[in-house]
């Protein structure tokens, strides 16, 4: 799959990482990948990763990485754009523990309040059949929740922030569906959404509907088919950069599906998601 890596700083980030890796290993452990996406409007931040600066004047809607970091744990901290250091962090400091082998992204997005904060993900990098394709929809907007439905029946049943739920399905073009949570009736869709075969498509949806500023990212992990030498990658990008038009046709879909979710909520007077 064509595609296109975004990072950020990216002399600056490999100079800090060998600074960040974990003292205790003497000897080099199997990698590990990391991709961090800031998904707050409005702000542009600073990243630390064990204390050193990794991630300078990070902007909102930057998708930074796969950065190789050795297996370990790490200290992830966001503080305002030029800070002196880590010891006032606008979010964390989080705790996170990277694998060997490990592919995961850290967020910087707003709760289900509206309140900046974090969370890790870990992704599925495992293979998938031939002719298929994975695609992963993270919520980590201020949002209300919604289901996800394919042919009338729901697949994702009410997803809120900062939930995720992932499927693997036939390559190509899958018709689907949003209704508000606990109600099979469409109130956006079908609409068709195009995935690429041996790829794992994960579709971010930050921000705030509220205010006016949701938008979309999308991170996309190709080499995932299951044939013999097929690597799995780490290709990221945003979603109006994606080559194929598959990111583009998946985050136009779920921006459709959150608004008519938010325009039913509203007729139906319920409250936001938390």
């Amino acid at each position: 799959m064509q595609g296109r890596l975004y990072a950020v700083g990216a002399v600056a980030v490999l100079g800090a990482v060998s600074i960040a890796a974990p003292a205790t290993a003497a000897e080099t452990p199997a990698a590990a990948s990391l991709s961090v996406l800031h998904g707050v409007p409005d702000l542009t931040v600073d990243v630390y990763v064990n204390g050193a600066l990794t991630l300078d004047d990070f902007a909102p809607g930057e998708l930074a990485g796969p950065l190789e970091l050795p297996a370990g744990a790490y200290q992830l901290a966001v503080t305002a754009a030029d800070a002196a250091d880590a010891s006032a962090p606008l979010i964390g400091p989080v705790d996170v523990t990277l694998a060997a082998g490990g592919n995961y992204t850290a967020t910087a997005n707003l709760d289900a309040g509206g309140t900046p904060t974090a969370n890790f993900y870990t992704n599925d990098v495992s293979t998938v059949e031939a002719g298929k394709s994975r695609l992963t929809v993270r919520h980590v907007a201020t949002a209300p929740a919604v289901d996800v439905l394919a042919g009338g029946a729901v697949l994702v049943p009410n997803l809120s922030n900062p939930g995720e739920a992932s499927l693997t399905t036939d390559a190509g073009t899958v018709s689907a569906a949003v209704a508000a949570t606990g109600t099979t009736d469409p109130v956006i869709g079908p609409a068709d959404v195009a995935l690429a075969e041996g790829t794992s498509t994960i579709v971010y949806a930050w921000g705030s509907l509220e205010a006016g500023n949701l938008a979309l990212a999308t991170q996309v992990i190709d080499g995932l088919h299951s044939s013999p030498g097929a690597v799995p990658g780490g290709q990221s990008g945003l979603a109006a950069q994606d080559d194929n038009g598959a990111a583009i046709g998946i985050g136009a879909f779920l921006l459709v599906l959150l608004g008519g979710a938010v325009a039913a909520s509203r007729r139906r007077a319920t409250r936001i998601s938390s």
